[in-house]
């Protein structure tokens, strides 16, 4: 079987929870030949995982290159991209521009579907020989796009959108469109690892061969889309037209692909919630190999809270802050160690977690410790370990540490409380005083730290091990090659009982 594996600037070119998951989907499956077609910023990314040996490809999709001047909007072109283009094009507008409250469930399902054939139309354009970039930024869509944009202000207090506007907005949708244009890959299955952008990759695919799809939603894509853009630098008309583009991508996604596997219970809800059709879902956790997390032996001497994962604004490592020094301040031993390292785009956000430490006087007793070489080290190294994040799917952080029999901090989000249970205690996002109550509860009773970190082992072997998320994802991968039969409405999956609806 050959199964591509399409990913949005995570493996093999940056570290993460996805790009776990990713490479333990393919060493884990090693009777299946894998390929991979990765959203790249430009293309110059240098991979950071070894290749498996049934790797057999890596494809690249640059969004953002193509030039030096390229991270600025281009001026609009002047040639005329004809009515194969214009035509899709308006349906894409209408789809685009419709303010969601104004719309029923019915229309919004209509407004999916319109979205998803312009997309159609814009693959047909681009494979027919059309530059689907410079039509996009041709003067007559842009054109249309300031025509159509007046339906979209959602109050007469903004300022309707300029020019300026139109131009921002078209240039980041040509370049969010770029996989339209690109190469369609050739699989027995195309698996998504998230929703949005990388959907694309599985629609061509569809269109061009009939190949089946599969999407896995780790955190919910549309959700960070949001948290993103609306403290973004843009204006509010580029940023409510943007999000508009993402919301509609997101629902066409779910009316496209054919199996759905949100990662935890809280990820379902929200796809139910935009469109997604509950018969082709099945909730897919993630798993850790318990041999590699092996239970820790002792607790450090000193009261230790500990994080381990990448240096980001979705991590809110600012409330974990905040929350130590308020444990510092009752327990003036403790410590904090902050395990991971800082993507580039991410500098600026460690440097103010560094002067935050500075600023509460916690310098020399928090500390940015950068990369670690094993992450159980880093799990081993807390009396407990913590995770304040404001947007996670299923986390393996969260897995991998209560593995290490290690009671967990951590805010409720995505599908947080599912791993936790009982084991550990899970407080409100953003709330630093809520978080350290709880590291102070668990630091100040040692039975009760032991005890749940001896139920927190239990918990994954239980449920959340390696063997038992492998084994879902190949009934999943089985049961889409099997041909549909004759009249057959939807495809029917084979050996999946063992999957949680």
């Amino acid at each position: 079987m050959r199964i591509a594996l399409v990913s949005e600037g995570t493996y093999p070119f940056a570290m993460g929870g996805v790009s776990i998951w990713c490479e333990q989907l393919i060493r884990g499956m090693p009777d299946y030949r894998w390929q991979v077609v990765a959203l790249t910023v430009d293309g110059t990314e240098e991979p950071v995982f070894p290749v498996p040996g049934n790797l057999d490809r890596v494809q690249s999709i640059p969004l953002w290159g193509g030039g030096p001047d390229d991270h600025r909007p281009r001026r609009a072109g002047r040639g005329r991209p004809g009515a194969a283009f214009t035509d899709s094009y308006e349906v894409f507008l209408r789809a685009l521009v419709t303010p969601l409250e104004t719309t029923s469930p019915e229309e919004g399902a209509t407004n999916r579907g319109l979205f998803l054939l312009a997309l159609r139309g814009f693959y047909e354009y681009a494979a027919a020989g059309g530059d689907l970039g410079a039509a996009l930024m041709s003067n007559e869509a842009l054109g249309m796009m300031i025509d159509a944009w007046g339906d979209l202000r959602v109050s007469d207090s903004e300022p309707a959108p300029t020019l300026a506007d139109a131009l921002q907005a078209t240039w980041l949708i040509e370049h969010m469109l770029r996989p339209l244009s690109a190469p369609v890959v050739e699989a027995d299955i195309v698996h998504c690892s998230m929703n949005g952008l990388s959907t694309l990759v599985a629609m061509t695919a569809k269109w061009r061969y009939e190949t089946p799809s599969v999407m896995s939603e780790h955190g919910i894509y549309l959700r960070e889309r949001y948290m993103s853009y609306l403290e973004g630098d843009a204006s509010h008309a580029v940023r409510v037209l943007v999000l508009s583009f993402f919301r509609s991508l997101a629902g066409a996604a779910y009316l496209t692909s054919d199996v759905l596997a949100p990662h935890s219970a809280y990820n379902r809800r929200w796809q139910l919630q935009n469109g997604a059709e509950p018969e082709r879902m099945w909730t897919m956790y993630n798993g850790v190999e318990p041999a590699e997390f092996p239970a820790a032996i002792g607790e450090p001497e000193t009261p230790t809270i500990a994080f381990m994962g990448r240096i980001d604004p979705l991590k809110d490592l600012h409330t974990l802050i905040r929350a130590f020094a308020l444990v510092r301040a009752e327990m003036p031993e403790a410590r904090l160690r902050i395990f991971g390292g800082t993507p580039a785009v991410n500098r600026f956000y460690h440097e103010s977690c560094v002067q935050l430490i500075d600023e509460l006087g916690l310098t020399g007793a928090a500390v940015l410790e950068g990369r670690i070489g094993n992450a159980v080290d880093a799990y081993h190294a807390g009396s407990i370990v913590a995770l304040t994040s404001i947007s996670e799917g299923f986390p393996y952080t969260v897995v991998e540490a209560m593995a290490c029999g290690r009671p967990t901090v951590c805010t409720n989000v995505g599908g947080v409380a599912e791993a936790v249970g009982d084991t550990g205690i899970v407080v409100a996002p953003r709330d630093h005083a809520a978080v350290a109550q709880a590291c102070l509860t668990l630091l100040r009773d040692d039975e009760r730290r032991r005890n749940l970190g001896i139920a927190a082992r239990q918990r994954v072997l239980d449920h959340f091990t390696l063997s038992q998320s492998l084994q879902m994802y190949r009934n999943v991968y089985e049961g889409l090659v099997v041909p549909l039969t004759a009249g057959a409405e939807a495809r029917h999956l084979r050996g999946l009982g063992e999957v949680s609806r």
